[in-house]
């Protein structure tokens, strides 16, 4: 068995596996390989039900007091049963699974294994294990048990077995790394690193098989980058430009002064669409610090050289609120914008195409329809990428081919600690606007407990009748994307009961199709929806300034720099803005993270903070939606592993570099391909 084999070569898999495991990116046996546990589960010694506590997953050993009892509520099949030991008694709960009224019997004993929630003043036992012969429970005490990322038609167990499968049987490559390396930062060999990572000996291996493969990730990440920073040094640009007198009218024109920041790195930019190379800059800026209007003024620079540009951004709603602005903004200065997005017609389209094919189209604004074959640019001079953080890295080098080396300008609002940054970063040169205009503002915070809900329901309602919008967050269940969706349904019904009948309320989620988001999105924009209840497809691709309260449910579930990109949301417009972080838990820990963000506004501040809080942090923290995601590595929680990797990546000479992509030419396109946007 080979890497590049198909996963039907692995027993068990057949056409129906292949369609299901194609749905989350495995192709392959090597995709497999590296579709890592999400985390690990280790049995202990059963317990005596009066022992089980809120939160905490348990095994205990009982008997069934009753018949198992079946219910329909919505769409669901719930089965309830209430089983005994000496010690009290536990209600079990699952859900849709009405085959185990056949398999439980009344008086019988079995190993039942699950998470306790308190649910109506009572301890619950959700969707357990049973295990109805002993032994095959003792055989798995303190063995660390893989919990893979699913999709809907795929175990747990399928993913296990195929994962033996191939390590039973795969011809596992050379360690690409030199030996050198691997003994001056003592890495585990990395065949073993994939073994252990999928079924550990114990706590100490998975360590250190994890930090192999984060460093790998990173190693490899950094010198891609070092092959493309090396490429774009030499690189001369086609279209050197000249100051235009139109970008100092646009500047005199606007209602407010720039920031000393933004004079600055608009200067920086200036000076780089000059130069005889090509730009190459991340601007990086916290929310609401005028990123946007930088970007106009070298769209217009690029524009009144004679060429045209291009802004790529990652959301219909947010291209098309581009579109206008960018129409308002450049009236007076004879510039025909363009946009260009999926949804559009294909007559709309193909009207799209011929303008920027015959230049009758200066800027043009999309998603990624801008990269599609049959759009063809006259003279492409600039390309911008905005909210970068949501695009790859291939993404950005496929419109730069649209153009004979263009200038680029990536923008981002994901506050990064300048010292990741320059190593995440490491084939831009970096500005960062670290200064608010002075008409915004400061969003006022407070972080409360879940009893403060009916208050901060009719906070909300109080701001609707003033004429304001909200937005409601409900964390992302990582476990199953379906349960994501029923939970913001569920909660909009709940908040729909709790407020006026008057107010517009509706929701949000990953699981509805383009169109559904859109129109959602477009109708929150417009003020037809007061109350829009998300998960976190909001955090990026709308700007709504009526919008002044954001209120995060479960706020401890999110890394801070992603809840500080969800406050972004509000805080735009003339209105004084609030944002509400619900702690769904008494942790200490998880009150003082949020304090952070109750005492600051400044994105950066909130970064470097967070960074600090969780160190090493565990074997898989928080991951952040969106940010910057590696595989297996996480920026934050592995930012000591990420310095590490760049420095060894740094110190091989250029022979030793390109050795390893020629000998592994698979891995460069790999590292540059995630689809989850690393730059």
């Amino acid at each position: 068995m080979k890497y590049n084999d198909s996963v039907t070569k692995i027993n068990g898999i057949g056409e129906k596996t292949q369609k299901t495991l194609r749905r989350i990116g495995i192709e392959t046996v090597q995709d497999l390989l590296e579709h890592y546990p999400r985390g690990y589960e280790e049995f202990g010694m059963p317990i005596p039900i009066a022992q089980v506590s809120e939160g905490s997953v348990a095994t205990i050993e009982a008997y069934l007091g009753i018949t198992p009892r079946l219910r329909r509520v919505r769409n669901l099949q719930i089965l309830n049963v209430q089983v005994r030991d000496s010690s009290g008694t536990l209600l079990l709960t699952w859900f849709n699974m009405p085959f185990l009224m056949n398999r439980l019997a009344k008086g019988k004993c079995y190993l039942f294994r699950g998470k306790v929630r308190l649910k109506n003043g009572a301890l619950v036992m959700e969707q357990p294990k049973i295990f109805y012969n002993k032994d095959d429970y003792y055989k798995l005490l303190k063995v660390l048990q893989p919990i893979y990322p699913l999709t809907e038609g795929l175990t747990n167990n399928l993913i296990i077995k195929s994962m033996h499968e191939v390590h039973k049987n795969l011809e596992f490559a050379k360690d690409y790394i030199p030996e050198r390396i691997c003994m001056e930062y003592s890495l585990m060999d990395r065949t073993k690193a994939l073994k252990e990572i999928h079924f550990p000996r114990d706590r100490e291996s998975l360590k250190n098989a994890r930090q192999r493969l984060v460093f790998d990730e990173f190693f490899l990440y950094s010198l891609a980058l070092r092959r493309m920073r090396e490429s774009k040094a030499t690189t001369l640009t086609e279209y050197p430009m000249r100051e235009v007198k139109e970008c100092d009218k646009l500047i005199e024109s606007l209602p407010y002064s720039l920031t000393k920041a933004q004079q600055f790195v608009w200067n920086e930019i200036k000076r780089d669409l000059a130069s005889e190379h090509a730009m190459n800059r991340l601007v990086q800026g916290d929310v609401g610090s005028g990123k946007t209007i930088l970007a106009v003024l070298a769209l217009l620079m690029a524009v009144k050289n004679g060429y045209q540009a291009s802004i790529m951004v990652p959301t219909e709603v947010l291209a098309k609120q581009h579109y206008r602005s960018l129409c308002s903004l450049l009236s007076a200065f004879d510039v025909s914008v363009c946009l260009l997005v999926g949804s559009m017609t294909a007559k709309e389209k193909n009207e799209a195409y011929e303008r920027i094919r015959e230049h009758r189209a200066d800027i043009i604004v999309g998603t990624h329809a801008l990269i599609q074959e049959k759009v063809e640019y006259n003279n492409l001079a600039l390309v911008i990428t905005d909210e970068q953080h949501r695009f790859g890295v291939r993404q950005r080098e496929e419109l730069m081919t649209k153009g004979k080396s263009p200038h680029v300008l990536v923008m981002s609002a994901t506050p990064i600690p300048r010292t990741l940054a320059i190593i995440l970063y490491g084939d831009l040169d970096i500005s960062i606007v670290d200064e608010l205009p002075a008409r915004r503002l400061p969003i006022k915070n407070c972080v409360v407990d879940t009893s403060y809900r009916p208050t901060a329901y009719r906070f909300i309602e109080n701001q609707v009748t003033q004429g304001r919008q909200a937005y409601v967050i409900c964390p992302m269940v990582e476990e199953s994307e379906m349960i994501e969706a029923e939970n913001v349904i569920d909660y909009t019904q709940q908040i729909k009961e709790a407020m006026s009948s008057d107010i517009s309320i509706e929701y949000l989620h990953g699981k509805m199709k383009p169109k559904e988001k859109n129109s959602i999105m477009e109708r929150f924009a417009e003020g037809k929806i007061q109350v829009l209840v998300s998960t976190t497809v909001v955090e990026v691709g709308v700007n709504v300034p009526n919008a002044t309260v954001m209120m995060v449910e479960n706020a401890e579930r999110f890394g801070l720099a992603q809840l500080h990109q969800l406050r972004g949301r509000v805080g735009r417009g003339e209105h004084q803005s609030y944002c509400i972080f619900v702690c769904g838990t008494r942790s200490k820990e998880a009150r003082e993270r949020l304090e952070i963000l109750n005492k600051s506004n400044d994105g950066f501040y909130i970064a470097e903070e967070d960074l600090k809080l969780r160190g090493p942090g565990d074997l898989f923290g928080i991951r952040q939606s969106g940010e910057l995601d590696f595989k297996i590595g996480n920026i934050y929680t592995d930012a000591s592993i990420l310095k590490l990797a760049a420095q060894a990546a740094k110190s091989l000479d250029d022979d030793e570099a390109e050795m390893i992509f020629t000998d592994n030419p698979h891995l460069e396109r790999k590292i540059l391909n995630q689809d989850s946007g690393i730059l």
